[in-house]
């Protein structure tokens, strides 16, 4: 399973609020298969098999311009772990367990 860190800004909107697109590339996730989502205050963690990874970021990277966005800046991280499963849960959980 992989865990992604996505954000995505669209550049050269009609205003500096960029929440309706954020809300837009909501609602695309939710149309997602084979893939969770997280909404944090500063972009989304999207969990799954890679490809369902890519194809989820592919559909954020393209919502904006759907949107009227001219130009769009992805920024992109992913942990792919192969040697066992893993999620965005299970990170948090052992560097808690860490700190008791």
């Amino acid at each position: 399973m992989a865990i992604a860190e996505v954000t995505v800004i669209p550049i050269g909107t009609a205003t500096t609020s960029l929440s309706s697109y954020v809300a837009q590339m909501q609602q695309v996730l939710a149309e997602q298969k084979g893939i969770s989502y997280e909404l944090t205050s500063m972009s989304t963690i999207i969990e799954g098999a890679l490809p369902d990874v890519w194809q989820a970021i592919a559909a954020l990277h393209e919502a904006p311009f759907l949107a009227g966005a001219q130009r769009v800046s992805t920024s992109v991280k992913i942990d792919d772990r192969r040697d066992k499963a893993s999620t965005s849960a299970q990170k948090l959980q052992s560097v808690r367990n860490k700190l008791k």
